[in-house]
């Protein structure tokens, strides 16, 4: 599928420039000044408690309790219909006015959550010729990275990663996953299936609050077993000017729908919202849920994918384990029949996933600028 075999320049990993003990930053990391996060941006405080208030006022004016959304989907699994309807009103008002909440109560298990995220900054640890022994290339991204997109001389961004296929099963293999720490394929291998049957569960809520048949997103990705899930694993070091860069650019998630394990104790990602870029507070043993380009495509723009972006700071480093849930790569995916009226007529043409992704792949993250290219084709 991709043009290009090598990266175009020498890759230079983040890690080791942080840890080399520079003052300043290179200037391949520094932003225009129109992209870097300023003082304008929003922040959801660290000792902030959402209430039951805060949590459905979506339209607060007071910008210290913003935060995205937060859903408990205990009740979603209950035989109790009045407590399930409720949790299905929430994450469709949520998706609807937000595109991004967070999740307790999911039914992934926290020790689970919690060895996957120490396990990985273990990898993260290992000596550079450890972790240079799984170095990736664009032709898939599988492995251990630190750029995206092969446009020569882009602005970079400040992080490393770990990327690797889980889903469809044909596609894992294991000898691509790190072997050190000891255990870490077995807690990929378990943190893979309980969130990708998180994801299967998501997907029939919002089926179901589309007016469609609970397992049309489903099908529509390929069916329980043809499925995409790809695991990538994020590496934000400290950064002496983290004013002058980003940890990741500004986009949409190309995919279907992103389950984000955030680091616990280090907020970073940011939700563009309006004009303002609101700092997620993390709450604990919570996953971050987003919606991505194709379920926008699917469900005719009614949920919309949303921009956002990380930021870095110059005390701590950060982990994050995003799970992204896709459709399989050679499926047509298009606006849903049901959902196309003459009032609203399809806004995408069909595309595959793998057609759609090469763009990301060639030009690495571009706002929504992908997403909206293509309704304004049709």
């Amino acid at each position: 599928m991709m043009s290009c075999q090598a990266w175009p320049e020498p890759v230079v990993r983040v890690q080791s420039l942080a840890e080399s003990g520079i003052s300043s930053i290179p200037s391949r990391y520094i932003r225009p000044q129109s992209q870097r996060p300023s003082n304008a941006t929003t922040f959801a405080p660290h000792d902030h408690k959402p209430s039951q208030t805060d949590q459905g006022h979506y339209g607060h004016h007071d910008h210290d309790h913003v935060n995205i959304p937060i859903i408990d989907l205990e009740n979603l699994f209950e035989e109790d219909q009045i407590l399930r309807k409720e949790v299905l009103r929430r994450v469709d008002e949520a998706c609807r006015e937000w595109g991004f909440f967070q999740v307790v109560n999911h039914g992934v298990s926290h020790e689970l959550m919690k060895s996957g995220r120490e396990l990985w900054r273990e990898f993260f640890n290992q000596p550079l010729e450890v972790k240079e022994t799984y170095a990736n290339s664009p032709t898939t991204y599988e492995g251990y990275g630190s750029r995206l997109g092969v446009q020569k001389g882009a602005t970079l961004d400040w992080s490393d990663y770990f990327f690797l296929h889980y889903m469809p099963s044909s596609l894992r293999n294991q000898a691509k996953w790190p072997a050190f720490p000891p255990y870490i394929r077995k807690v990929i291998a378990e943190y893979g299936e309980e969130v990708v049957k998180l994801g299967g569960r998501m997907l029939e809520v919002m089926s179901t609050n589309l007016g469609l048949k609970e397992d049309f997103l489903l099908n529509a990705f390929g069916g329980e077993s043809e499925v995409g899930a790809c695991l990538r694993v994020n590496f934000y070091p400290k950064c002496p000017q983290p004013d002058l860069t980003l940890g990741l650019s500004p986009h949409s998630d190309p995919g279907g729908m992103t389950i984000l394990l955030p680091d616990e104790f280090v907020s970073g990602l940011q939700v563009r919202r309006g004009d303002e870029w609101i700092t997620v507070k993390p709450v604990p043993n919570a996953f971050i849920i987003n919606i991505g380009d194709q379920i926008q495509v699917l469900s005719n723009a009614i949920y919309k994918s949303v921009e956002h972006r990380v930021i870095v700071n110059s005390n701590q480093d950060r982990v994050s384990l995003a799970m992204f849930y896709n459709p399989r790569s050679d499926l047509l995916i298009q606006p849903a029949k049901e959902l196309v009226t003459e009032e609203r007529p399809a806004l995408y043409s069909p595309m595959t996933y793998d057609e759609y992704r090469l763009y990301i792949r060639l030009n690495g993250p571009c706002g929504k600028a992908q997403v909206e290219s293509l309704a304004s084709q049709t």
